[in-house]
Parts: C-alpha cells; sequence; structure tokens
C-alpha cells in the first residue's frame, strides 16, 4: 500500500469546486460555540458537495482565525448565509421547498439508517447546540427529527463528528453509493 500524493488526490479548485453539482442538502447550526465545531462543519460540507451552510444565532462567522484553522479553506468554497435565529433560517428553507429535519434525541426520532432521505427532494438538517441541542422553537417548526443511533453511556456526540456521520449517510444514500 502506498500513501497518494497530493497530486493524485483529483482536488477540484475553488471555481471547479464552485461550478459542481452539489448535493441538495442544506446545513443548519443552531447556536453552536465553538467556532472550531464550525470549522470542522464547513470541511466536511466541502468534502461531500454540500449545497450550504447556515449559521444561526450566535454561531461564529467567518472570517476568523479558528475557524479558518479547521476548515481549511472551506470557507472559500461552502456557500453559506447567516440568519438571527435558527426559526427565521428554517421558515426561509421551508418556504424555498426545503424538507426540515433536526438531527436531535426526540420523541418520534427515526434512527438516521431508517431515513436516509431517499426520495425528499431538497433536504435541510439542523444540528443544535453542543449543550442543549435543537432549540424546542426550531423543533417545533421542523418535519421530523433523525437519531443517530448510539449504544453507550453517553448518549452524545460531538456536533462535528455528529455532522459528518449524518452528512455521509445522506449523500451516501442520495447517490446510492
Amino acid at each position: 500500500m502506498r500513501k497518494l500524493g497530493m497530486d493524485e488526490l483529483n482536488r477540484k479548485s475553488v471555481n471547479e469546486f464552485r461550478e459542481s453539482e452539489k448535493t441538495p442538502v442544506v446545513v443548519v447550526l443552531d447556536n453552536i460555540r465553538s467556532m472550531h465545531n464550525v470549522g470542522s462543519v464547513f470541511r466536511t460540507a466541502d468534502a461531500f458537495l454540500i449545497q450550504a451552510i447556515y449559521l444561526c444565532g450566535y454561531t461564529p462567522q467567518p472570517p476568523h482565525r479558528d475557524i479558518h484553522k479547521t476548515a481549511l479553506g472551506a470557507t472559500e468554497t461552502v456557500e453559506w448565509k447567516y440568519f438571527a435565529s435558527a426559526p427565521e433560517a428554517v421558515r426561509a428553507l421551508r418556504s424555498a421547498g426545503f424538507r426540515v429535519y433536526a438531527v436531535e434525541q426526540a420523541e418520534g426520532s427515526v434512527a438516521l439508517q431508517e431515513f436516509a432521505g431517499r426520495g425528499i427532494g431538497p433536504l435541510a438538517v439542523v444540528f443544535g447546540n453542543e449543550v442543549s441541542g435543537v432549540g424546542e422553537e426550531v423543533l417545533a417548526l421542523c418535519d421530523g427529527g433523525i437519531e443517530i443511533p448510539q449504544w453507550g453511556m453517553k448518549h452524545s456526540l460531538n456536533i462535528s463528528i455528529a455532522a459528518g456521520i449524518v452528512l455521509w449517510e445522506l449523500v451516501r444514500t442520495k447517490k446510492r453509493i
């Protein structure tokens, strides 16, 4: 086995990325505190050609050195918008024809592997605050909930890890990988 060099990875240029067909998924970050988590979600969104990220409430916004440190330039490729609140973002997405699902351990949530997003069309997923999760007002506006099954003691994942798991599964099933 040999590790591939950077020139063998078929990396897109910024222009090629912007012109590429995106996965019709928007990530909504609801009051995320950590700039490193925000940067990590940008980097994951870039990896999977996600349509956009909506930053809401007190979620940090680029440009910032600490976001850039983890995003590694993805803030330049992934489209993003800021909204004063997550409910405002969810209402905008719903009026644009998106189905919106909270990633949350909530009554009626569907296990991620059962959800899969097949045939839903444009989709948005809301990730909540590191401590309190997705806000109640936002949950009330969502079409449903998606839950990542967990069997350990904590039943809690860092938001950047949860985003990676959920986005991979959505991309995998939408593209039938």
